[in-house]
């Protein structure tokens, strides 16, 4: 309702200006975890829509439903359904120096929450081990300001830094936390090294501390990407390479759609205490996933994983279809 209301605002307010844009993704996925099998339809629609030349409001939203065939010779299936707005914020843009966000917001620590947890760029439909480490409830309900230190052809540094209040809400959950992070991207080595801190502010306080790096050597298909970080309560990191192979009759060609893609990632508890979102124990996982590009913004992921833990191992296998649309939330005026 939320998501139709500012839609709605966003019609009459934009008719005279660039026109917003419906954007997001259709998914099926299936996933069978050391026995346990789900079925998930998801739709993730994003709603992008400037407001003249220094606004700009952002929204994505989640619908999904969630089947789990019974076990034990039962029939029937346990049913989950979940409907609800990740995020909703408004930007201001004053220069290349600085934009002023305000609302709800994904909280940019590392790399993975902001840039790959939606359902259409994702390489994997499971999120890493790790997603919970410094990001708490994943979204922050305040403010946020971020913007370009300096811009040279050899080197780019930018920041982001942000404060966020505690909110109960079941729409826009919250911790009361500050933090930020600080980019340095080299063009010439297509190289980008992150750094990210996060304190929470209620209950137990807690320091969150993150390192990323992005890494797409020129001239190949070739990208690696990594995060680790570090919390009073434990320690973890992933680290992702994928490879479409293009050089076999270019990038649409039978072979040339397909992405092998490799993740590793292991968690370290320091203690008993598990309230950051990570499991109990130590755990490693590998996953190994053959990804297909399929024309017209559609991709197959299928994928295998193993995971290791004193409480016991399992396999993991996952499949799924994706489809990205994007298209103008309705006709543009001609000027």
């Amino acid at each position: 309702m939320v998501f139709a209301l500012a839609l709605l605002c966003a019609t009459k307010i934009v008719a005279a200006q660039d026109t917003p844009l419906l954007s997001g993704g259709v998914a099926f996925f299936h996933s069978t975890s050391g026995g346990s099998t789900d079925f998930t339809p998801v739709i993730e629609p994003l709603l992008a829509a400037p407001i003249g030349q220094h606004l700009f409001i952002e929204s994505r939203a989640t619908l999904l439903e969630t089947w789990l065939p019974k076990g034990n010779g039962q029939s029937g299936d346990d049913h989950i359904h979940f409907i609800g707005l990740n995020y909703l914020s408004g930007d201001f843009l004053i220069n290349r120096h600085l934009t002023l966000v305000a609302g709800s917001y994904l909280v940019p620590f590392a790399s993975y929450n902001e840039r790959l947890s939606p359902i259409w760029i994702n390489n994997f439909q499971d999120t890493p081990l790790i997603a919970s480490l410094g990001v708490n409830t994943g979204t922050g309900l305040g403010g946020m300001a971020r913007g370009s230190v300096v811009s040279h052809e050899k080197y780019s540094v930018d920041y982001t830094a942000f404060y966020s209040t505690r909110s109960n809400n079941l729409q826009f959950p919250a911790d009361r936390e500050f933090g930020g992070r600080v980019n340095l991207y080299l063009p010439v080595q297509r190289l980008e090294v992150g750094f990210s801190y996060d304190r929470v502010l209620q209950g137990v306080h807690e320091n969150f501390y993150g390192v990323h790096v992005w890494w797409e050597p020129k001239d190949t298909a070739l990208r690696l990407r990594s995060e680790f970080t570090s919390g009073q309560h434990a320690d973890g990191y992933w680290v992702e390479a994928d490879y479409r192979l293009q050089r076999f009759g270019g990038p649409d060609s039978v072979i040339g759609r397909f992405e092998p893609v490799f993740r590793m990632q292991q968690t370290f508890r320091r203690d008993n205490v598990a309230s950051d979102g990570l499991l109990p124990v130590d755990v490693q996982r590998a996953d190994f996933a053959i990804d297909y590009n399929l024309p017209h913004n559609t991709r197959i992921l299928t994928s295998y994983g193993r995971q290791f833990a004193s409480t016991g191992d399992h396999n993991v296998w996952e499949t799924g279809i994706v489809y990205r649309f994007l298209f103008p939330a309705w006709r543009a005026k001609d000027k």
